[in-house]
């Protein structure tokens, strides 16, 4: 199945644009703050460093999911309800015909 998605601005869509101008913004902001303390070259590594989480949450998509809903399955399966599971078959032919077990072969 194909996916349609509508891009408003460079081809991108509204969530990636929006994420990609935060991003912006938040580079701006730890250089306008870092540059005259750490010096310009490490204030520019932590622009990269700050602002990648947020460009790489516009363009993460996993299975469909965006990064919020990806992090929330994850979080949910692996925190909330982890714990035992127990594998129980069932087979369904032999159900339906009424039968008990397998090996009830007449």
């Amino acid at each position: 199945m194909r996916q349609h998605k509508e891009s408003i601005f460079f081809g991108l869509s509204t969530r990636q644009f929006f994420c990609a101008v935060v991003a912006v913004g938040i580079a701006v902001a730890v250089y306008l703050l870092l540059a005259s303390a750490i010096g310009k070259e490490n204030a520019s590594w932590l622009c990269v460093l700050a602002a990648a989480p947020m460009a790489v949450a516009g363009f993460f998509s996993y299975n469909g999911l965006t990064l919020e809903q990806f992090a929330w399955a994850f979080f949910k399966s692996e925190l909330l309800c982890a714990g035992g599971r127990r594998f129980v078959s069932e087979n369904f032919y032999y159900n339906m015909l009424g039968r008990k077990e397998a090996d009830d072969f007449d």
